[in-house]
């Protein structure tokens, strides 16, 4: 991914990322929104990149868990980010289709390094802003 100077090592906040992938276990869709965060060290990437990291890390058969932490642990790598937070909330077809015939929102969450207080608190109000929008 190419990077750019970093100003500040303030949060980066991105919400409503749609999701898309397949559940290994049952072969069949799962789709939702991402939101992320992450502090930079030195170097932010390009905020259509986000979205596309997000594309590229689904695009696997796997599991909604393993994929908030696959993006979580990813993004950390790629951009060498001092912290990265991810909450994922996913409708499953494999519930909404067979077994339960329910379909529900499930959420997941990852951390990569260690964020403050104040930007687990950031990050959650950037979430609550989105949801109240929909």
């Amino acid at each position: 991914m190419r990077t750019f100077d970093a100003e500040t090592t303030d949060l980066v906040v991105k919400t409503d990322i749609p999701v898309y992938s397949l559940c290994e276990h049952h072969l069949l869709p799962f789709f939702g929104t991402v939101h992320l965060a992450y502090r930079p060290n030195e170097e932010v990437v390009g905020l259509s990149k986000l979205t596309r990291y997000v594309r590229w890390q689904s695009r696997q058969l796997t599991m909604q868990e393993r994929l908030t932490n696959d993006i979580a642990s990813g993004l950390a790598d790629e951009l060498d980010a001092a912290t990265v937070l991810v909450e994922m909330d996913a409708t499953h077809l494999c519930e909404a289709m067979r077994g339960i015939e329910t379909e529900s929102t499930t959420t997941t969450r990852a951390t990569a390094g260690e964020p403050s207080e104040a930007e687990r608190d950031r990050f959650q109000a950037a979430i609550n802003r989105t949801e109240g929008h929909q």
